[in-house]
């Protein structure tokens, strides 16, 4: 009879033991997830469904997963200056690709748009821009432009000590900006000093570019601007070829004051094509 209650006791506290494993197991954190599967990989970085299962995750950085583009997809997949995973590694491992001035040694290192990417040994330099498509462009740029860049302002607050800053859509804080300027504006950034050059401001009659949305990569200015308290608030854009729309406040970025942009515009000037035109141009 010892023994059967020795025994009776010893299986109630493994039962609790497994009990309290499965409680803790359920309440426990997964943690970072640091796989992404091709099939849910955003439809921008254009990769092939067929040649494996996985897909490179972007690591945390200054743009969203789904509004950046890996290191590793620029080299291997667009630039095509490697072939393998492992020839990209030696590439950035070198210490060969800056974006925006710093280098970056990570190739899952998140890129996003207006970041300027240089890479000295080729004498190359890019700014990372929307066709009209919303498929990443790395768009060929002067050694001038590619000292500076653009970025948009999305809020404006103060501080410790009452300090102004500004926070920009690349998760920049500049520190005292220049009084004048608000949300949606636009700064011109030095990235040899990372000091604001200047700025230009959310207008009507400004040069803008549509940054998401349906209408993402267009060019045009801006005609008005409709309110809508509670809601969305809506900006209407007309292009070069006279044609209209109208998108999100937060999808429009500011790139130069009244009909001259600050930036060089990839090729279409951001015109969108309609089916029938981009078939006869593709024809050509």
């Amino acid at each position: 009879s010892r023994a059967e209650n020795n025994s009776t006791s010893e299986c109630l506290v493994r039962l609790h033991l497994a009990l309290k494993l499965c409680l803790d197991h359920r309440t426990m954190a997964r943690g970072i997830i640091k796989h992404l599967k091709r099939m849910y990989a955003p439809k921008q970085w254009m990769l092939d469904k067929l040649r494996g299962r996985w897909a490179p995750k972007p690591n945390a950085g200054p743009h969203k997963l789904r509004e950046c583009l890996p290191l590793i997809v620029m080299l291997r997949q667009r630039l095509k200056y490697a072939l393998t995973y492992r020839e990209v590694k030696m590439i950035v491992m070198q210490r060969l690709i800056k974006v925006d001035g710093k280098v970056r040694s990570d190739m899952f290192y998140p890129a996003g748009f207006m970041d300027v990417v240089q890479i000295e040994k080729t004498k190359e330099n890019f700014r990372l821009l929307y066709n009209t498509k919303g498929r990443f462009m790395l768009h060929k740029v002067a050694k001038e432009e590619a000292s500076y860049k653009l970025c948009r302002v999305k809020k404006v607050m103060r501080g410790p000590r009452g300090v102004p800053y500004a926070v920009t859509h690349d998760g920049r804080t500049i520190r005292y900006p220049d009084p004048d300027v608000k949300a949606h504006d636009t700064i011109r950034l030095n990235l040899d000093t990372g000091k604001m050059m200047d700025h230009v401001k959310f207008e009507t009659g400004n040069m803008v570019m549509i940054s998401g949305g349906n209408n993402i990569g267009r060019v045009g200015t801006i005609t008005h601007e409709e309110k809508h308290p509670g809601s969305f608030e809506m900006v209407h854009v007309k292009d070069a070829m006279g044609h209209t729309f109208n998108t999100r406040l937060e999808n429009v970025f500011v790139i130069g004051d009244g009909q001259k942009p600050w930036i060089s515009l990839p090729k279409g000037q951001g015109i969108k094509l309609s089916i029938i035109e981009d078939r006869a141009a593709r024809m050509k």
